[in-house]
């Protein structure tokens, strides 16, 4: 089984990072600067470098690659850096990437990386006035170089500031992240050379978590080196006068005897294609050398990318977290296609995207398909448009069909279900137009198709449609399984009827209700079952489940209270399942009230706390929203409140748990605005609390959504009257639909709940296409 997460060591507490406030306005909302050091505490795992909005380079600082808090490379408070690379992972919960480390040096050449503990033994350098904005980021070394780094779409821009005197550039084309679980050879097929115009080439394939992925690069300096060294595996020395080196663990020393006379400056491109298309890249996006240029271009690009949310009101942290939860939004999927248009495609092949298209990478749909792509829905839909048409294409390509996990022409197969649908049925229920069909006789494989190659996400489908369930006995996760198929088989649903597909779309809705075979209406709670139809006894909702093998376990990174609240699209059959509305509120209260225990085995993404929920995780991050659908909206407000307060800081440890691509962020964006989408394809989203007196969001094609809660503050949590566009609106939910056109969204805030707003059976959120009334 290959999960996504491993306990490797504790976390540390990051240092507070500073706020940027800014006074209330009475007319527009402006925008507040982003703290990119947010998350790259704790268990965050996120990056402070230079990136650009999807952009296929993210240069950034690596201060660590063995540890489980180090997935993305950085971790706050490790003290020294290693160097520079050009790609890296948000929020992730396994690492990889961290292509073409950079490493400016003094002194005697060093090719080890030395300690977190020693850095002295290694090129390791201690640091201090380290800066990140979005789109540059810089730092003084203790060795007296000051590093900056900005970036294109697709190049990495470097420059060094040596002190006078000597000095070298390292570039280590064997830095990785590590892991305990991984087996040699981690990089094969690795290739440096020079090139007679001084361009610097190289490539290496990765054997970390997207087995067997393929990078190039093509570097470019302002200033020729003196002499260049190459060394190939065990750090050998290549002849004088060596021109290339190949191997596996590969090293260049570019030697220049004043390296202070002037800054260097060094600009690379990458591909996932070929050399060429490193080269290409590097002539489309690099036709001068102005480092500031490329600086403010790429400052004007997040400039736009961050004028889609403002607010005012609320704390200049909250403002901060709210700018910053935006950022880390924008980060991914990740661009994969070069400038001519070419991709690795899910099938090895070389293919090309139309004129205007983009293939893209890092598609963590287990996670992000329930707040960050209904975000980008929401306020990007161009943006939306182009990925919806890339996920269309590289289903069809892949032989796993919709998309899980790929990371640069990998599908890892990581998490369970094959989510890649969701976002296709969500984008297809919001009116984003595109060619669904094309992508559906993959779908149908996937989905009826039980000869078809699986991977571990999608173990035990023949027995889930035989059956109506993964039996605990014969698939480990068998319960988060049958849940997360369910959920597949309804966004599928969609996709059959609006494709005309009309069969198919009523067998995948009937089996959609395989859910109930995994909870037990008896108890209330989500239970492993076997395949004789006997229940897992005796059952204790907080364990991971029966565990017949040390790393088996029947949820997928939750526990039987967590999994229990897991459905999204047909909460009312739930509610009905478990008891009625009184008994499913008492079940909500009692999960968020339970003690906060977990087993010694528990994986360290079962975090942040209430109760038994868990909002570090993603099974339940709905939960608090489900209060609406019995009619008590106003404990939903109050939760929601709490949530965003105490689950999220204006300091390096300020995510609670992984941000996981960006969705713990647009959980934040979307809560802090004063709603979410429970379920994305019922295309609807669930009031909560707004944290801001104001919001004005762009909803796309200049419209304009402003959210209003005047004299909004800390004790007024509660809900008690809305209006939309000036007429009172009584539901506790609003259709996309109606956000989408623009308009004014405006909630009367209060200290004391309002127990009749929402209760109505006609005013509560629809679930499975209909609401209770």
């Amino acid at each position: 089984m290959l999960s996504r997460r491993r306990l490797l060591g504790s976390s540390a507490i990051g240092l507070a990072a500073s706020a940027v406030a800014h006074p209330l306005s009475a007319t527009t909302p402006r925008r507040t600067a982003p703290n990119l050091f947010i998350g790259t505490g704790g268990t965050g795992h996120t990056y402070p470098g230079a990136t650009l909005p999807f952009g296929m380079v993210q240069l950034s600082p690596d201060t660590g690659v063995e540890r489980w808090e180090t997935c993305s490379g950085y971790y706050h408070s490790d003290g020294s850096i290693l160097g520079f690379s050009h790609t890296h992972l948000s929020g992730t919960g396994i690492g990889d990437m961290l292509d073409l480390l950079v490493v400016p040096a003094r002194g005697p050449v060093v090719l080890q990386p030395g300690t977190r503990e020693k850095p002295e033994t290694g090129y390791r350098q201690r640091y201090h006035d380290e800066h990140a904005e979005p789109g540059y980021y810089r730092v003084a070394l203790d060795n007296g170089v000051r590093a900056e780094l900005t970036v294109t779409e697709r190049t990495g821009w470097h420059r060094y500031t040596f002190p006078a005197g000597a000095g070298h550039i390292l570039l280590d084309l064997s830095h990785l992240v590590l892991d305990s679980s991984d087996s040699p050879p981690l990089i094969a097929d690795a290739l440096m050379e020079i090139e007679a115009d001084g361009t610097i080439t190289g490539q290496r394939q990765v054997f970390r978590w997207a087995k067997g992925r393929k990078i190039f690069f093509a570097l470019q300096l302002s200033r020729q080196p003196d002499r260049i060294t190459f060394y190939g595996d065990d750090d050998a020395e290549q002849s004088a006068g060596s021109h290339k080196v190949s191997g596996r663990r590969l090293k260049a020393v570019l030697h220049y005897a004043d390296a202070g006379k002037a800054p260097i400056l060094v600009r690379c491109g990458i591909s996932g294609v070929d050399v060429a298309g490193a080269r290409a890249n590097l002539v489309t996006e690099a036709r001068h050398w102005d480092f500031d240029r490329t600086c403010r271009d790429a400052t004007a690009r997040w400039q736009t990318a961050l004028d889609a949310v403002k607010v005012e009101g609320g704390t200049a942290d909250q403002r901060t977290i709210l700018t910053t939860s935006l950022y880390h939004a924008q980060l991914a999927p990740t661009l994969f296609s070069d400038a001519d248009g070419r991709y690795l495609g899910m099938d090895g092949q070389i293919h090309s995207v139309p004129k205007g298209g983009a293939a893209h990478s890092t598609y963590s749909l287990w996670d992000t398909y329930r707040a960050l792509h209904p975000l980008l829905t929401l306020i990007a839909p161009d943006r939306t448009k182009s990925l919806v048409d890339d996920m269309i294409r590289q289903t069809a390509q892949s032989p796993y069909g919709p998309l899980v996990w790929p990371l640069q022409g990998r599908e890892t197969g990581t998490m369970m279900g094959w989510h890649g649908v969701v976002p296709l049925a969500e984008a297809q229920a919001k009116g984003i137009e595109a060619d669904y069909a094309a992508a559906w006789p993959a779908i149908r494989r996937r989905s009826f198709d039980f000869t078809a190659p699986d991977k571990d996400n999608s173990k035990g489908r023949d027995l889930y449609d035989r059956m109506g369930y993964v039996p605990a006995d014969k698939w480990f996760e068998s319960v988060s399984r049958t849940q997360e198929y369910a959920y597949d088989d309804w966004s599928s649903s969609h996709l059959a009827a609006a494709i005309g597909e009309k069969g198919d779309a009523e067998r995948l809705r009937k089996r959609s209700g395989n859910w109930r075979n995994v909870i037990d209406g008896s108890i209330g709670f989500a239970r492993p079952r076997f395949a004789d139809g006997s229940w897992w006894t005796p059952y204790d909702p907080v364990q991971l489940g029966h565990m017949p093998k040390p790393w088996w376990r029947d949820y997928t990174e939750a526990n039987g209270w967590q999994a229990t609240f897991l459905n999204q699209h047909d909460v009312y059959g739930l509610i009905r399942h478990i008891g009625g509305d009184g008994k499913f509120e008492a079940k909500l209260d009692a999960l968020f009230n339970a003690p906060s225990t977990l087993p010694d085995n528990a994986p360290p993404d079962i975090s942040g706390l209430v109760g038994q929920y868990a909002h570090g995780n993603e099974p339940d991050q709905h939960a608090a929203y489900l209060y609406a659908y019995v009619g008590a909206a106003w404990k939903t407000q109050a939760m929601v409140r709490r949530l965003c307060v105490e689950m999220y800081k204006n300091d390096p440890d300020g995510i609670i748990g992984n941000d996981d691509c960006g969705q713990m962020s647009a959980w934040f964006v979307f809560s802090a605005l004063g709603f979410y989408p429970v379920d994305p394809v019922e295309a609807a989203y669930v009031f909560g609390s707004p944290l801001f007196e104001r919001a004005e969001v762009t909803v796309g094609k200049g419209r304009k959504l402003v959210i209003e809660a005047p004299g909004n503050r800390a004790d007024t949590p509660y809900i008690a009257a809305v209006t939309w566009n000036g007429k009172p609106w009584t539901k506790s939910w609003i259709a996309h639909a109606d956000l989408v056109k623009g308009g004014t969204l405006r909630f009367t805030m209060s200290a004391k709940p309002n127990p009749a707003f929402g209760r109505a059976l006609a005013d509560r959120p629809p679930s499975n296409g209909r609401t209770p009334a």
